[in-house]
């Protein structure tokens, strides 16, 4: 097609065509993956691995710029949220792994255990019930006979 760069994808609407590539932000920050671009900006769009200076990647869907999507970050302290995000924030079902070994599952609003979920402390013995971001009454532990 006249006007198309090689390696570009055309999207199914007549919206702006889904590119590839690495870009290196200004302050050190690498992207590697899908993006548009308007207006003379790049807007990560599709799946890309974002990486920061300080060496917290995630891996997973852009949508707007922005984290949207199933995706998965690590933080240099060496936690990891494995789930959906949107606008940048973990919200929807998700799985957070403390360094210690301790984990939430659950749901997930605004970046807090919000609502039904599961926590395995660092004995490996689990916790379930509501969330409601830094309170948890009633959990109930789960015994396990084995």
């Amino acid at each position: 097609m006249p006007g198309e760069k090689k390696g570009q994808k055309k999207t199914e609407d007549t919206g702006p065509s889904i590119l590839t590539g690495v870009f290196v932000f200004a302050n050190g920050d690498k992207y590697d993956g899908e993006y548009i671009q308007e207006d003379g900006s790049i807007i990560r769009n599709g799946h890309g691995i974002h990486t920061t200076t300080d060496g917290s990647v995630y891996d997973g869907q852009w949508s707007e710029d922005k984290m949207n999507g199933q995706g998965k970050l690590t933080h240099h302290s060496g936690a990891v949220y494995t789930g959906e995000f949107v606008n940048n924030q973990f919200h929807g079902h998700g799985v957070y792994m403390w360094p210690n070994g301790s984990s939430y599952e659950g749901d997930f609003v605004e970046n807090r255990l919000e609502g039904k979920g599961n926590f395995t402390d660092t004995e490996n013995q689990v916790w379930t019930g509501q969330f409601r971001y830094k309170a948890a009454p009633g959990l109930q532990f789960q015994l396990r006979l084995d």
